[in-house]
């Protein structure tokens, strides 16, 4: 663990692998960080929390744990609440912020009681009849969007057009949990906002291909664009990837509600670090947050590190950043004077 004297992180286990749906990205993010963390000059060690036992931690000279997991025991509070009673800093939220986020349907809870706008929407579980839940989807009205509530990298979703497809919809869903939120379609732009240190990071606004951003689109679709947002046409930035892809644009007023609502929603949910809040905007410049990912993506194509970048942070650096605020949290705690 860190020596008495040490007030700089050197140390870091990054963790990955683990076991949910998400696996596979959560090993391409894994390593992206380790290479970067190298990079930046730390002493990284890795370990695929499937293959290998955690309890090597107890054994290992750590600084920062370094959470690349997605998913189940990665952004569910799982390896928050080991890490804490091992003594562990670890990167991101916490344990209750972790839970909230990772189910969709408390945070749109939260969202509601905190008066922030997010599409409306019902639940349904896998014990209704089907005629039940198609008269309860056809009142919310079509389209909709058909959501596993405990599930991220948009595994699972499927938008229904017609109430006679909801069966292959559900199939599709069920496969991840037996409660599915059933939101409202929203038409409008795909607005993503990463959060540092409570502070917003550049908007990005994605353009999938295909009718939505699943998980084709981020993950294996070379097509989809991602733009780096603009408050006005006179100040020009290069997009991030393929320079010949267009810059968006948004209102001043808006861009500037999209970056408060973001850092609203992570202090809502009580995030810590860093996060990513993903939103919609309809032609009427009506902003719906959709949800927030205490842990996005770190792979060559993920918006977080696409963000900072925007912002003039290469990856090490973001990296390092996330590293030190973990850091930093125990140095607080650590310091914080006791209350007679």
């Amino acid at each position: 663990m860190l020596g008495e004297y040490e007030m700089k992180p050197k140390n870091v286990v990054v963790l990955m692998g683990g076991i949910s749906p998400e696996r596979e990205i959560s090993l391409r993010s894994g390593n992206a960080v380790a290479r970067a963390l190298k990079e930046a000059e730390f002493n990284v060690t890795c370990i695929d929390v499937k293959d290998e036992k955690i309890e090597e931690l107890d054994r290992m000279d750590i600084d920062v744990a370094f959470i690349a997991l997605h998913g189940y025991f990665g952004e569910d509070g799982g390896v928050q609440q080991l890490l804490e009673s091992k003594g562990i800093p670890y990167t991101g939220s916490g344990i209750n912020a972790s839970r909230l986020a990772m189910d969709k349907l408390a945070t749109k809870k939260c969202f509601i009681e905190a008066g922030i706008r997010t599409p409306d929407y019902i639940t349904v579980t896998e014990f209704q009849e089907l005629q039940e839940m198609q008269r309860e989807i056809s009142k919310l009205g079509l389209p909709v969007v058909l959501k596993p509530t405990r599930n991220g990298s948009s595994i699972g979703i499927s938008i229904l057009k017609n109430i006679n497809d909801l069966q292959i919809g559900l199939e599709k869903a069920f496969g991840f949990g037996y409660e599915l939120l059933v939101e409202k379609y929203i038409k409008g732009r795909e607005l993503t906002v990463g959060i540092l240190d409570d502070k917003a990071l550049p908007i990005i606004e994605i353009k999938p291909a295909v009718e939505f951003y699943n998980y084709e689109a981020k993950y294996k679709d070379d097509r989809t664009k991602y733009l780096i947002v603009e408050k006005n046409l006179s100040e020009r930035r290069n997009t991030v990837g393929d320079s010949s892809r267009t810059i968006g644009f948004l209102l001043p007023a808006t861009y500037s509600n999209a970056q408060e609502l973001a850092v609203n929603a992570h202090k809502v949910l009580g995030c810590k670090g860093f996060s990513r809040v993903d939103m919609l905007l309809d032609d009427r410049d009506n902003l719906y947050l959709l949800e927030i990912n205490t842990i996005p993506g770190f792979t060559e194509k993920s918006l977080l590190p696409k963000a900072a970048k925007a912002a003039g942070m290469s990856f090490p650096s973001l990296c390092e950043k996330i590293v030190d605020l973990a850091f930093q949290n125990i140095l607080v705690s650590v310091n914080e004077p006791i209350q007679n």
